[in-house]
């Protein structure tokens, strides 16, 4: 049989990212990954050509200094017989401290991939020397505002984007010793939304002291749906630690 024909699997995997390995960038924690899953000893697929490379689809990049409960990766296994909990069980023991695998779903063939399917985050943000009372006036005027324009660098170029239609919700949460929660929902599409742009909205001064996401989700026929739960294949056992 032809290798590219060759039976494969692929596995969608949540995972989170906290504490100080928060400060590693998306590129080094991809390279984390391809270390972690060779130490398993799974039969991960591999690139064509002179430097073979783990088959990984990552999902939307996480900026650099972010913490995250739902990262998503898709993963190429040779074979039709890999599952998830083999999969989940084999990372507890090669993942690195503040990486840990939290649930995977095996996807059905032709399942959109997470770039293209992601339509919005969830933000958890902490935010320093503030009132609950200041915040939500800031989050009023955001939430009312025509326009939110923002200028962001893409290739060289100075490029003018309306940050208004990509925030989805945003509310004041719980004060904390140092501040107070913020709680956004910011969209992804045709680019994500940053809470640092938004955050900068009015040329307000807040301070993050902590920015983690918290969902992502995936619009289908009118609903929310969690990453793991779209595109799953009808297997049984092919959903594990889905919150």
């Amino acid at each position: 049989m032809n290798p590219n024909q060759a039976a494969r699997t692929r596995v969608r995997l949540r995972y989170g990212k906290l504490g100080r390995i928060r400060f590693t960038s998306h590129r080094d924690v991809a390279r984390i990954w391809e270390r972690s899953l060779r130490r398993t000893g799974l039969p991960v697929a591999q690139t064509e050509g002179f430097s073979p490379r783990a088959k990984l689809h990552f999902g939307l990049a996480l900026a650099t200094g972010y913490e995250s409960d739902a990262e998503y990766l898709d993963v190429d296994f040779k074979g039709d017989d890999v599952t998830v909990d083999e999969v989940l069980d084999a990372l507890v023991s090669t993942l690195p401290d503040g990486i840990a695998a939290t649930g995977g779903a095996v996807l059905a063939p032709g399942a959109m991939s997470l770039q293209q399917a992601v339509t919005s985050c969830d933000w958890d943000i902490e935010l320093l020397d503030v009132t609950a009372g200041d915040l939500a006036q800031w989050v009023d005027r955001v939430l009312n505002a025509t326009t939110l324009m923002i200028t962001r660098e893409r290739k060289g170029k100075q490029i003018t984007d309306d940050l208004a239609p990509q925030v989805c919700a945003l509310e004041v949460g719980e004060p904390t010793s140092r501040g107070v929660r913020l709680l956004a929902t910011l969209g992804t599409q045709p680019r994500a939304a940053r809470p640092s742009e938004v955050l900068a909205a009015f040329e307000s001064v807040y301070r993050p002291i902590l920015i983690r996401r918290t969902r992502q989700w995936i619009e289908q026929d009118g609903a929310r749906l969690e990453p793991l739960e779209v595109g799953a294949a009808p297997a049984q056992h092919t959903l594990v630690g889905v919150q």
